[in-house]
């Protein structure tokens, strides 16, 4: 269990470190990488998910999901945590993704005063929507994680394994590496598709660890952590990560 713990901590802080950071080097003023847009974003976190997958199964974490949302429906419908194991999994991903937002904000030390926008500085930590709605950010969120779930169900199914005379050796989908790959395109295909509304979240601990760690950090002109919108990409990746994964179990 401990490994395990550790893994989803070292997986989640690396997917910030890489996901908070190709946002930092894309907003944040007298960057190389300033105002170099939506496509920078998306691919920079494709590529954290794919390390941070890799990172959290070498430190010893099989599942590495680096997600509460995949988790808990791992838990909850597919049964491969028990309670106290899940909660702990989840709490080790919360706390990483926050470390990875202290590391960012060092490598970016020299850019947060000369970057004026208060919303500019939280949108490093944490998501937020390009049009306010609670519900349809709520729905955006949900269908988002939804898709993630299904999607990462159906890389690792057995069904996936072609030709079918490898299936005894390679029972669990993809062949042995390649699915970290897989997963950063699927999350790389969320932002370009569905990402827009609200920033694809999709990931509580993502969104949490991070805007926490924007909360209590002496970052200038920082503003507002926007807590009034911050229960929406916890909440609505959550019931997601469970009804996708219901879904996946019950259709496929």
């Amino acid at each position: 269990m401990y490994s395990n713990l550790l893994g989803e901590f070292l997986g989640t802080m690396f997917l910030i470190i890489l996901g908070d950071g190709v946002v930092a080097n894309v907003v944040l003023a007298k960057n190389k990488g300033f105002n170099s847009g939506w496509i920078v974003i998306t691919t920079g976190w494709a590529m954290a998910v794919m390390v941070g997958v890799f990172v959290a199964i070498s430190a010893g974490a099989p599942q590495a999901d680096i997600n509460p949302a995949v988790t808990i429906g791992k838990w909850l419908v597919l049964g491969v945590y028990t309670a106290p194991q899940a909660i702990a999994t989840m709490i080790a991903e919360v706390v990483g993704a926050f470390f990875g937002a202290i590391v960012v904000w060092l490598v970016y030390w020299n850019h947060w005063a000369p970057t004026e926008e208060p919303g500019d500085k939280l949108a490093v930590f944490s998501t937020g929507p390009a049009v306010r709605s609670t519900v349809w950010n709520f729905v955006t969120e949900l269908i988002g994680t939804m898709v993630l779930l299904i999607g990462v169900g159906a890389i690792f199914s057995g069904a996936t394994t072609v030709p079918d005379t490898f299936a005894q050796t390679v029972p669990n989908g993809p062949a042995l590496g390649l699915g970290p790959y897989l997963v950063g395109a699927l999350v790389w295909g969320i932002g370009l598709s569905l990402g827009g509304p609200t920033g694809y979240a999709i990931n509580p601990a993502r969104d949490l660890g991070p805007r926490v760690a924007h909360q209590i950090l002496p970052i200038p002109g920082k503003g507002s952590s926007d807590w009034g919108y911050g229960w929406i990409p916890v909440v609505a990746p959550l019931l997601g990560g469970i009804l996708g994964a219901m879904v996946w179990n019950a259709v496929f």
